[in-house]
């Protein structure tokens, strides 16, 4: 099944007022992640792969402990993330629905434990990759991270929640300070509706 770029479900702009702005949605989107879709069917074309599912892609081709992954997983598996991401974010999202409160809480202590937990490992993870709240596959709740493109999906488990740590998203608007980017999408842009839908 060949990738597609899927349409950002707000305009660019959406964002601006919560600390993403339009040309970091214009670059990260437009031409980031569509580089992804465009070399992925390119690599994937004439293959085994060609017609599969990007989940079966990306599950099928992921090398454990690999320092380079392929080409083709590469681009399946950040192809993947960003989908997720762009629906894991919304302008005007309500506060956090009380099934994951609760969730979050009986795992993590609090909320605010919860957040401190994952803006650690986003802050933490040396070089481009992700941070991750996942379901894990005996259903407890855990605060991951992972290298370059590398995704749940990977390790059997459910993404609930990912951020972007690679420098393209948001080196636009807040430069080096990783840590200021992780704590504004935590506060300001997560859609906790959709967090707690993906439970």
């Amino acid at each position: 099944m060949a990738f597609s770029l899927p349409d950002l479900p707000y305009a660019h702009d959406a964002l601006a007022d919560l600390g993403m702005s339009a040309e970091t949605l214009e670059f990260h989107h437009d031409i980031h992640h569509k580089a992804y879709v465009d070399n992925g069917n390119k690599l994937i074309a004439g293959t085994e792969w060609e017609g599969k599912s990007v989940e079966d892609i990306i599950t099928g081709t992921y090398q454990s402990g690999a320092v380079a992954q392929s080409g083709i997983f590469n681009n399946a598996s950040q192809h993947w993330n960003h989908v997720q991401f762009w629906e894991m974010m919304g302008p005007g999202t309500g506060g956090m629905p009380g099934e994951l409160e609760k969730a979050l809480t009986e795992s993590f202590g609090s909320v605010d434990k919860f957040k401190e937990d994952f803006a650690a490992a986003g802050a933490g993870q040396f070089g481009s990759g992700w941070c991750w709240l996942v379901k894990d596959k005996d259903g407890s709740l855990r605060v991951t991270k992972t290298e370059n493109g590398v995704n749940p999906l990977c390790f059997g488990q459910t993404a609930l929640l990912g951020c972007d740590v690679w420098e393209h998203s948001y080196y636009i608007d807040f430069r080096n300070k990783r840590p200021a980017y992780l704590s504004n999408f935590l506060e300001k842009l997560v859609n906790w509706d959709n967090v707690a839908g993906r439970m």
